[in-house]
């Protein structure tokens, strides 16, 4: 396990390489390769465990009785999942975590973290603070797609998450981590219709793309309000 690498994971922002050993030692860690696709952490499931990614990438999702799919958000190496479950350890899962590509996910269990201890450890307080930290982070993740999906209409809503993207990555050239089906998953459209649409935001000058790439060409926030 690289831990240089886990450094820059947030979980562990500000230790030192010893210092994330030892908290690391703490959650009872192991490592597991998952390919593309692979179900992590399955609905309706539970798990005392919360899920760093070490490498890949991996999709929360929600699927219907009726098979439709929506992708909730997308985790980055260095960033968790699974960590409000993990705090509730005999709460079932309401989404699923799936491997985007192979992945590589080091699981941690938390229940040490939140089982006082005398002397407490040193690593503890510092990672409660910053699962709390995160916690905040992903409402704020939650309350960005709510603004993408709440447009009726997809132009709507793919401007929503364009513009935030742009924003993002400060300029109008950038990439999404999603294909065209898990955008259209992502912001809760028909995957044809979606492409129809960017097809036409193309034609009018607005953005070029290539697969996940886009060029935003003009600025867009005029074309954002809806009738």
């Amino acid at each position: 396990m690289d831990l240089t690498q886990l450094t820059q994971c947030p979980l562990f922002q500000g230790m030192t390489p010893a210092e994330v050993e030892q908290a690391v030692a703490l959650l009872n860690p192991r490592t597991r390769v998952y390919q593309r696709g692979e179900t992590i952490f399955h609905a309706q499931q539970t798990t005392p465990s919360l899920g760093v990614v070490l490498s890949g990438g991996v999709h929360i999702e929600h699927h219907d009785a009726w098979g439709s799919k929506n992708i909730f958000a997308y985790v980055a190496p260095g960033e968790i999942f699974g960590e409000t479950y993990a705090c509730l350890p005999n709460q079932p899962l309401l989404v699923s975590a799936v491997a985007a590509e192979a992945s590589s996910i080091l699981f941690l269990q938390v229940s040490q973290l939140l089982t006082p201890s005398a002397p407490p450890h040193p690593a503890q307080n510092r990672l409660l603070a910053q699962l709390l930290r995160l916690f905040a982070q992903k409402n704020l993740g939650l309350s960005r797609r709510i603004l993408h999906t709440a447009p009726k209409t997809i132009r709507g809503r793919l401007l929503s998450y364009l513009s935030e993207q742009a924003i993002v990555h400060g300029g109008p050239r950038f990439t999404i981590p999603f294909n065209r089906q898990e955008l259209a998953d992502f912001l809760s459209v028909d995957r044809s219709a979606l492409s129809n649409e960017l097809s036409k935001m193309r034609q009018e000058g607005l953005l070029d793309y290539y697969r996940s790439s886009f060029l935003l060409k003009q600025p867009i926030e005029e074309d954002f309000a809806e009738p």
